[in-house]
């Protein structure tokens, strides 16, 4: 008998790296800025107000990410990829970056990984993009060897506002994997210097109006309480605990990986029906990553570990947030042992 979700029972979102719910501080500072918000780049009182406010965002953001350089805001993580990677063809690319990062990457050195998706650290190209964290699996990929005059570009877009950034020379961050709210983000630039200007907004560096309710609720977001964080090593073990005691596997298990994303196998049934049967009982959660689990394509992250297309089929991702409590992750695998279970007793 198929799992269902009762009436009554509240649905349990579970899919926090695509997007983690907006924080009420965020909410609320983005709905203040909307209404006074005046065009930033307006030589008027109302657009100099406007401005003020946007640079007093900057500088809430750059304090609460401890980032004492540049920060630039952008549209979102795809759009600070872009400036990243613009002009830097041959970067050296680890294979299962996020697909933002392969679309902007300008004939790169793929990267290879091992089984548990680590790179081999040294011998490295000059220019390397290597997140802090592979956003389906939670693996954290490994720190780039550098010489001074390297370049590491870090997407910390899972990473930022839960573990400390990392010491690289730009910084990609994502506002609403925070928090926040979608349709902003940031680049971080330790130095001005390794970006070339093309006109526009934010000093030169990109176009377009910029987005100040979004900044104000990005740094709202950034400074809203983290003590849920320390919670969540102890939550991500009781699940990998059920899920192999149900003969599932869990994907890089032997690497470090940051406790808020796991993925999950479940041998003998695809990664479709899985999402079906736990949508059905009331789990949100999901295939890969949100930008590629609609195309109905392999996932390049578990292909580069490894894994069958076969097998790669039978892996959904579960990730957590602030919203996750004790008894969201209990039923989740309660849920996951009974589907197993029916799957073994059906063949």
């Amino acid at each position: 008998m198929e799992p269902t979700l009762s009436r009554n029972a509240p649905r349990i979102y579970l899919d926090h790296a695509a997007t983690t719910p907006m924080r009420p501080e965020a909410i609320a500072a983005v709905m203040e800025g909307m209404t006074r918000w005046a065009n930033p780049s307006s030589p008027h009182a109302e657009g100099r107000a406007a401005r003020a406010a946007l640079e007093g965002a900057r500088k809430r953001i750059a304090a609460a990410l401890d980032w004492p350089h540049h920060v630039i805001l952008t549209s979102g993580a795809s759009e600070s990829a872009a400036l990243a990677l613009r002009g830097r063809p041959g970067a050296g690319v680890a294979a299962v970056e996020h697909d933002a990062i392969l679309r902007a990457a300008e004939s790169p050195i793929m990267l290879p990984v091992d089984d548990g998706g680590r790179i081999e650290t040294a011998n490295l190209p000059t220019v390397v993009a290597v997140q802090s964290a592979n956003s389906e699996t939670g693996v954290l990929p490994g720190v780039p060897e550098r010489t001074a005059t390297d370049v590491w570009i870090a997407d910390c877009s899972q990473t930022a506002g839960k573990l400390a950034l990392p010491d690289a020379d730009l910084v990609i961050v994502s506002a609403h994997k925070l928090g926040g709210p979608p349709g902003i983000g940031a680049l971080l630039v330790r130095d001005l210097s390794l970006l070339d200007p093309t006109g526009g907004q934010e000093r030169g560096y990109r176009g377009g109006t910029e987005n100040l309710p979004g900044a104000l609720g990005f740094a709202a977001a950034l400074e809203a309480p983290r003590d849920w964080f320390a919670a969540m090593t102890d939550l991500r073990a009781t699940l990998d605990t059920a899920i192999l005691a149900s003969d599932g596997e869990i994907v890089g298990r032997d690497a470090p990986r940051i406790p808020t994303i796991a993925s999950y196998r479940m041998p003998g049934i695809s990664s479709a029906a899985q999402l079906i049967r736990l949508d059905m009982a009331g789990f949100a959660v999901s295939a890969g990553s949100a930008c590629s689990s609609g195309s109905m394509r392999p996932s390049h992250v578990l292909a580069a570990m490894g894994y069958t297309p076969e097998a790669a089929a039978e892996v959904v991702r579960v990730s957590f947030g602030w919203t996750t409590t004790p008894d969201d992750v209990a039923r989740f695998a309660e849920a996951w042992t009974r589907i197993a279970r029916d799957i073994k007793q059906a063949a």
